[in-house]
């Protein structure tokens, strides 16, 4: 390895890792002794300060781990107390209805449904925990099961799943009906 790739390798470790790491596996990773590889980190952690930077590497018990400096305290609350925008497009609603009313549930199950994949949506339905994998059908591949989280309930305003809405039969062929009017519209643009 070249000289000046060291400080970039230990940099990237710290930053990947998130947590302290011990001189020792550093050490093995760029294939350094543990009194050299030392001196890199020193030199790394001086830079930092000279240059006033907002993160720092400190030592732990023998471990190094790359952290904000306290003085950039304030402005993290800053960020971390503004509330998240979660934007629920068609595409998510429909399929967190489609989950909610036939939970426990299978992407496949969903895209069956729909006719389209819904690899996004449920996945960003997981993001913003409205929904979450509640096990595992046994069938071959052990597809996950799809279920709505407590979250799902606040953000909707109901105490369980028993009160959400039923649909009778007229609703649900209505439904039908303007799904394949906006689907024929689609195909006629």
């Amino acid at each position: 390895m070249e000289e000046k790739n060291y400080e970039a390798i230990i940099e990237a470790i710290l930053f990947t890792m998130g947590e302290s790491v011990e001189l020792d596996k550093i050490a093995n990773a760029i294939e350094l002794d543990k009194q050299e590889t030392k001196k890199k980190i020193e030199a790394l952690r001086q830079k930092y300060e000279q240059e006033e930077r907002g993160i720092q590497i400190i030592e732990l018990d023998g471990a190094y781990q790359m952290c904000t400096k306290n003085e950039m305290y304030e402005y993290l609350i800053r960020i971390a107390k503004q509330p998240k925008k979660r934007v629920l497009t068609d595409v998510l609603l429909e399929t967190l209805s489609i989950i909610a009313y036939k939970q426990p549930i299978t992407k496949a199950e969903i895209e069956k449904i729909r006719g389209v994949s819904c690899d996004h949506a449920v996945s960003k339905l997981v993001e913003y925990n409205l929904v979450n994998e509640v096990g595992r059908l046994d069938a071959p591949g052990r597809p996950m099961l799809f279920g709505t989280t407590e979250e799902f309930l606040r953000s909707f305003g109901v105490h369980s799943i028993d009160e959400l809405p039923v649909l009778n039969e007229d609703q649900v062929e209505e439904f039908k009906h303007q799904a394949e009017q906006e689907a024929e519209m689609k195909l006629e643009v």
